[in-house]
């Protein structure tokens, strides 16, 4: 059997990802073929595609072979943007423009605002104050709006303000509410010498260029950061000098944002690829029960990695800049999804000693198989054009590869800078019949949808894929443990050179000094960001509990979901 089972997976895939009348054979033959050299390449990437073990992401499947002028790149991330309205070529009305082409061409974009002045500076040249870097995002939120209204998919934004930013106060309690910045998610770039302050409780100064505003109780700011995440889920964290110490090109590029869902920390006009691995799809029964077919998954590693990094060179690009980005460190970013189904199928219960070994040796066979097969690709192909040998060999992420390993790149190069990320995968999940999503646990076994399509109103019961095809009775996001959680996301960053997409949920009566250990705990283990979600919080009056019977509308122009 090939392409989605279920009819709601079906439908999906067919409205976001293919064309008027296209059958998902006739897709996958359209994305394969432009990806692959020859005609046994192309066979051979065409079966993980039509048994849906691998899922590029959902804007390679909509773009690639398509006569449809839409970028296959999920993410970006903007130039940086300079401290000026518009004078110049960096200036927050070019970004905003520019924010806006890519957004049409279907890319969601991260912004870093911290190179604004803060509110109530003084702009000499106009001999006025400035409105500071909050203010100004409610322009690139308008323009998010208008594009997600224009009958394309849905604009996705990512702000990110440094923590030692004097309007970091102001940026905490921007979305403490239902309707300011809608279109953006929210998150603090965390320094080191914060997380150092806050746990020897000494004074921090904020500061603006050389300087200094003011100077503050660094357990009081994280007291604040931390009130609105238990409440709003906002602002999350990224832990930025640890993205830019473990970054693969640290001689080469500083990063200070992300894109929209945090898996990928991006250079200014960064872009990348998302594809994942969809792990129930490598069970197989035997005399002894459910086993992982590890072989098999090795061998759609490779085939993965050559079609992806094809797709860098037949990509639409909504600006040149991202396009010569992209060119030259021919980034991409495999992960998987369906881990809590299959972990369970194989009989170890979520955030358990058992799942995370064997989490483990998939995210090892994953790291491992991925790069041998850029450093192979690159003797035939060639290395990235910013490849240096020597620099690269002793990045700290590359100094945990296996010797062999480094062995080939330190003979061939390598093809890509970056080749591993997790996604959150909801879309691409659900269209594989509704495996678990990314690394995430199941949220339900069960829940009810109906769904607004162009004939009217369908409804479709949507049952979590191992419960409905192996019966297997999952542990319910709500139940694991907000340790457990962060156990998961820790291990999986260790073998992802880029970052992952994890949200913790926590419950209503976890210990407030437990939860903010949570955060010092993942910065301690190694994680490049944290995101947290409390369901008695507040947030919850804005995004509804999908309980058996909720109903939900899909607009199927814009994409927007909505629940009663």
């Amino acid at each position: 059997m090939s392409g989605p089972q279920t009819p709601h997976a079906e439908y999906l895939h067919a409205s976001k990802y293919r064309a008027t009348g296209e059958s998902f054979e006739e897709g996958m033959n359209r994305v394969a073929s432009p990806l692959t050299d020859n005609r046994a390449e192309f066979l051979a990437f065409r079966e993980p595609l039509l048994g849906m073990r691998f899922l590029p992401g959902g804007r390679i499947q909509a773009a690639v072979g398509s006569p449809k002028q839409v970028t296959p790149y999920n993410c970006f991330v903007s130039g940086e943007i300079h401290d000026s309205f518009i004078d110049g070529h960096g200036s927050i009305m070019k970004r905003a423009t520019q924010a806006a082409q890519t957004m049409r061409l279907g890319g969601g974009i991260g912004y870093d605002f911290s190179s604004l002045r803060p509110r109530g500076a003084t702009i000499k040249k106009l001999g006025s104050v400035s409105s500071g870097p909050v203010a100004f995002m409610g322009i690139f939120d308008a323009i998010c709006k208008c594009i997600a209204s224009s009958g394309h998919r849905r604009g996705a934004q990512m702000g990110i303000l440094r923590v030692d930013h004097p309007d970091i106060e102001e940026f905490i309690h921007a979305k403490q509410n239902d309707d300011r910045l809608t279109g953006f998610n929210l998150s603090i770039g965390v320094t080191d010498e914060f997380m150092i302050a806050v746990r020897d409780d000494q004074p921090f100064r904020l500061r603006w260029k050389n300087e200094v505003y003011a100077t503050v109780n660094a357990r009081a700011l994280w007291e604040k950061i931390m009130r609105s995440t238990w409440d709003w889920a906002e602002p999350g964290v990224i832990f930025v000098d640890r993205i830019n110490d473990l970054n693969n090109l640290w001689y080469c590029e500083l990063i200070a944002a992300t894109n929209p869902c945090g898996e990928q920390p991006l250079p200014p006009y960064g872009a990348c690829l998302l594809g994942s691995f969809n792990l129930v799809k490598y069970l197989r029964f035997e005399d002894d029960g459910w086993n992982f077919d590890w072989d098999l998954f090795r061998k759609d590693i490779p085939l993965a990695v050559r079609a992806m990094d094809r797709v860098i060179d037949v990509a639409t690009y909504p600006m040149y800049e991202q396009e010569q980005e992209a060119h030259n460190k021919r980034r991409m970013g495999l992960g998987v999804t369906g881990l809590a189904n299959a972990g369970e199928t194989l009989g170890h219960p979520y955030g358990s000693d058992g799942f995370l070994n064997f989490e483990m040796g998939v995210f090892m066979c994953l790291r491992d198989e991925a790069y041998r097969a850029s450093a192979l690709l690159a003797q035939e192909r060639g290395s990235f054009p910013l490849f240096d040998r020597d620099k690269y060999l002793t990045g700290k992420f590359i100094s945990t590869l296996p010797e062999d390993i480094r062995q080939l790149i330190m003979a061939h190069g390598i093809r890509n800078s970056h080749l591993l990320s997790v996604a959150p995968t909801g879309t691409i999940s659900l269209t594989a019949d509704n495996v678990s999503s990314g690394i995430e646990p199941v949220f339900s076994t069960r829940v009810r949808r109906t769904v607004q399509t162009f004939e009217g109103p369908q409804e479709f019961v949507l049952e979590d894929y191992a419960h409905a095809a192996h019966g297997v009775e999952p542990r319910a996001a709500e139940t694991v443990t907000a340790m457990e959680h962060l156990r998961v996301l820790a291990l999986a960053q260790q073998y992802v050179d880029s970052s992952v997409s994890k949200t913790c949920t926590v419950s209503d009566d976890m210990e407030w000094e437990d939860f903010k250990q949570l955060y010092s705990t993942a910065w301690e283990l190694g994680c490049k960001g944290l995101t947290t979600f409390n369901p008695s919080g507040k947030r919850m009056g804005i995004i509804k509990k999908e309980e058996e019977e909720s109903s939900c509308r899909i607009d199927s122009i814009t994409g927007r979901k909505e629940c009663d």
